[in-house]
């Protein structure tokens, strides 16, 4: 018990996060993929089924497998961290709900017969907060400008050149609410 009190729960947003997400990668398995469709995936449904508008939000703690899972998580809890540290728990976790509520309108609206699940667009958003933490006196950072460049570049390329399944239109807008929630915060301190 007593090395139990030597672990810190350093980071309780992107911690608990982390750990919704893993009972709802485990809950898909359990229910053969049934609880990621009515749960944990946004995909055009009735206005008039209150799931809609919950999946708005909860499709970011829904992944398609292990491999899927542990390709974002591994950046969430890399980056989440040190972003939940700059910005405070209650601003990261409103970051994390506007980006998952952006990235479900635009692919309920714009995408009608695809269905998104998983937290690669929060994880895009992360990546450019990341890069906005030094930010001083209305400069821009070059490593700033350096990491959106390649990183758009690189889902413009893959959006035309790879047909995989992911969506680079949502790591995109992820990465749009980093850069927009990151200069809005950031000019609040």
């Amino acid at each position: 018990m007593k090395k139990l009190k030597l672990i810190d729960y350093n980071s309780p947003v992107i911690l608990t996060f982390a750990g919704i997400s893993l009972i709802a990668l485990i809950l898909s398995y359990l229910t053969l993929g049934y609880s990621n469709k009515l749960l944990f995936s946004v995909y055009r449904s009735s206005l008039a089924n209150p799931l809609t508008y919950l999946r708005l939000f909860t499709h970011v703690l829904g992944h398609a497998d292990f491999s899927h899972y542990i390709s974002n998580m591994m950046f969430f809890l890399l980056l989440g961290p040190g972003i939940e540290e700059k910005y405070g728990s209650k601003n990261t976790l409103i970051m994390i709900a506007v980006t998952a509520l952006i990235t479900g309108l635009v692919n309920y609206i714009f995408f009608p017969r695809e269905a998104l699940l998983g937290a690669s667009g929060i994880v895009f958003c992360f990546i450019i907060l990341s890069s906005m933490t030094d930010i001083k006196n209305g400069k821009i950072p070059l490593t700033l400008i350096i990491v959106c460049v390649l990183y758009i570049g690189q889902e413009i390329m893959n959006a035309v050149f790879v047909n995989d399944n992911v969506s680079q239109l949502t790591h995109i807008i992820g990465g749009g609410c980093g850069c927009a929630l990151g200069y809005r915060m950031g000019k609040k301190k």
